[in-house]
C-alpha cells in the first residue's frame, strides 16, 4: 500500500535483459520486488553478490527501464519503459556510482559545479553552500587540485559534493566506498552522515557490507539471490547521532549482523 510520505514506492518490479546468442530467452535478473522508502529516510540494502543491486538503481535513476512493474516519485508514476527514460528524472535523483567519474581534466571546484554550469544555476549563494560542503567534509584548500593529485577518498568525497550540488531530494549510492581501506571507508561514512544531517536528503545506499547497511540506515533491507526481492526487512534502532569509531559496540548491533549474515546464506 502506498504510503502519503513516499518519496520513491516500487511496486512489483521486474527486470530481464534481451537474450543473447545462444539463448531463447535471459533470465530475470528482478522479480517481484517492491518497497518505498520515506521522505528524509536513510535507506540501506544489501544482498548476495549479483543479486541485481545495481541493476535496481539503474533502473531507479532511469539509467535503465524496467521489464515490468511500476515506481512512483511522490505519489505520481513514473514511466519506466526504456524509450521514455528520463535519466535523473529532472534532477530529482542523484546518483553516486561506485567509481568516482570525475574529469580528470578540470580541477577539485570545477568537478563538483559541473552539475550547476549545466543547469545555469552557479551563482554567488550556490558557490557559497558549495564551500560549506566542502568544509564539511575537509576538502578546502584543495579547490585547485586536478583527481590525480587527490586520495582516493578525496575523490569520492568530490563526487558526493559533486551530486549534492545541484540539491536533489533523493541520492542513490552503489557501494561508492566499496575501492578504499578501512579506516579511509569509515572516516566516508562519517562524513557522509555528517552531510545527511545538513540537509536529510532521502538516500537509498546498497551495499555488500552488512555493517555498513546497519551503521548507516535507518533500515535494511535484504534481497534474495537473483531474480532478487525483498525478503527481509530491519528497523535499526540505535539512536542518531551515531559514532562510528565505536558503533560496532553498541548494544543491538552483533545481533542484528548476526540475523543479517544469515538471512544472505
Amino acid at each position: 500500500m502506498s504510503s502519503p510520505a513516499a518519496a520513491l514506492e516500487v511496486r512489483r518490479l521486474s527486470k530481464r535483459f534481451p537474450p543473447r546468442p545462444g539463448q531463447s530467452e535471459s533470465p530475470w535478473v528482478l522479480s517481484d520486488l517492491s518497497f518505498c522508502v520515506g521522505d528524509s529516510e536513510f535507506l540501506t540494502i544489501v544482498g548476495p553478490s549479483g543479486s541485481g543491486k545495481t541493476t535496481l538503481l539503474n533502473i531507479l535513476s532511469q539509467v535503465d527501464g524496467a521489464s515490468g512493474g511500476e515506481m512512483l516519485f511522490r505519489g505520481e508514476s513514473i514511466n519506466l519503459a526504456s524509450a521514455a527514460l528520463n535519466p535523473g528524472l529532472n534532477c530529482h535523483i542523484g546518483y553516486v556510482t561506485q567509481d568516482d567519474n570525475l574529469l580528470p581534466w578540470q580541477t577539485l571546484i570545477d568537478n563538483v559545479t559541473f552539475p550547476l554550469k549545466l543547469q545555469g544555476r552557479l551563482n554567488q549563494e550556490s558557490m557559497a553552500r558549495m564551500q560549506g560542503l566542502l568544509k564539511a567534509v575537509n576538502l578546502i584548500g584543495f579547490d585547485h587540485y586536478y583527481p590525480h593529485e587527490l586520495s582516493g577518498g578525496m575523490r569520492k568525497r568530490a563526487s558526493l559534493i559533486r551530486t549534492l550540488a545541484y540539491d536533489p531530494p533523493i541520492i542513490l549510492m552503489d557501494e561508492p566506498f566499496g575501492a578504499v581501506d578501512a579506516q579511509t571507508r569509515t572516516q566516508l561514512q562519517q562524513d557522509l552522515l555528517r552531510l545527511w544531517n545538513l540537509g536529510r536528503k532521502t538516500i537509498v545506499f546498497v551495499t555488500h557490507d552488512i555493517g555498513e547497511a546497519i551503521a548507516l540506515g535507518d533500515r535494511v533491507l535484504v534481497l534474495s539471490r537473483s531474480p532478487a526481492r525483498v525478503i527481509y526487512e530491519h528497523h535499526v534502532a540505535i539512536p542518531r547521532p551515531r559514532d562510528l569509531s565505536n558503533f560496532y559496540k553498541l548494544e543491538g548491533f552483533g545481533d542484528m549482523y548476526e540475523t543479517v549474515r544469515k538471512e544472505l546464506l
